[in-house]
């Protein structure tokens, strides 16, 4: 048992990792806090001075606000329930025994390895590209006019790429689970004569369930600040979120104070979807 000596040394030790840490988080949220109350536009940086609350007032009165916040709850919900729903089914799939079974699982994982701006550029010109893209191609070989996906369903298009990114991280997750299932119950579902639905249904979806909801938490967290694959593909006027939202109003009203006021918005926003999935988390943890 270490000495009480040496556990004050340890937190010592500790103090100038755990105050770079603090001091990395703290000094721009600190910023992101005192432009939101100010009134500072860098097409004009000397009109500065005190604007209290009226950049949240004009964040929120923006025309694209609701649009936005409507299209990031969208691409959340979509997301997760796509990479859940295929990450479980990924899971079962690859947890079975059959030959080239590593180098499958390796090939399934590769994508969530992607950078999102190499992926995003690689769906716009390779896959969903209304001319040259492979979807077009399928759709043509079937005798159907290509669909221009970013031009007339931009949310759907953005979600199925952030999608695929994910899909790959839910399904190694929810594979890691499966294969800590325990072989008693295996063994005895098979004894009671249980079809592969009761076993699904009665097993292994009781079984995942604290990993599935850590997917979604972690998910949620990423998926909230999604903003390279709506910039890259140009449909942020049609699907943008509040994260682009914000990066407008620095880019191209160049208004510094309302950019960190929507930045505290989605701080906030970020925020009580965690605590609201963390104390789901804790109630799944206590069952």
């Amino acid at each position: 048992m270490a000495t009480k000596q040496a556990q004050t040394l340890a937190k010592w030790a500790l103090i100038p990792s755990v105050a770079t840490l603090a001091a990395w988080a703290f000094i721009p949220l600190a910023l992101t806090f005192y432009f939101a109350f100010l009134r500072y536009n860098l097409q004009d940086p000397d009109n500065t001075g005190w604007a209290g609350f009226s950049n949240f007032y004009y964040f929120f009165k923006d025309p694209f606000f609701l649009k936005d916040l409507i299209n990031t709850l969208l691409l959340v919900v979509g997301v997760i329930v796509t990479t859940v729903v295929g990450g479980t089914f990924l899971a079962l799939l690859l947890d079975q025994p059959f030959w080239g079974r590593g180098i499958v699982r390796l090939m399934v994982i590769s994508p969530f390895f992607i950078m999102p701006t190499v992926s995003s550029l690689v769906w716009k010109n390779l896959i969903m590209h209304p001319v040259f893209g492979l979807f077009a191609e399928i759709q043509r070989f079937f005798g159907f006019a290509p669909l221009d996906w970013f031009g007339r369903l931009p949310l759907f298009s953005v979600g199925m790429i952030v999608a695929w990114q994910w899909l790959p991280y839910a399904a190694l997750i929810l594979l890691t689970a499966l294969q800590s299932l325990d072989e008693e119950q295996k063994d005895a579902s098979a004894m009671d004569g249980a079809n592969p639905l009761n076993y699904f249904r009665f097993i292994v979806l009781p079984h995942l369930a604290r990993p599935i909801t850590v997917v979604i938490l972690i998910e949620t967290i990423f998926i909230l600040n999604v903003f390279a694959e709506i910039k890259v593909t140009s449909v942020g006027g049609f699907a943008g979120n509040l994260t682009y939202l914000v990066f407008s109003q620095l880019n191209d009203a160049n208004d510094v104070g309302m950019a960190a006021a929507g930045g505290l918005v989605a701080v906030v926003l970020a925020n009580f979807v965690s605590a609201f999935l963390v104390r789901l988390v804790g109630r799944n943890l206590e069952n």
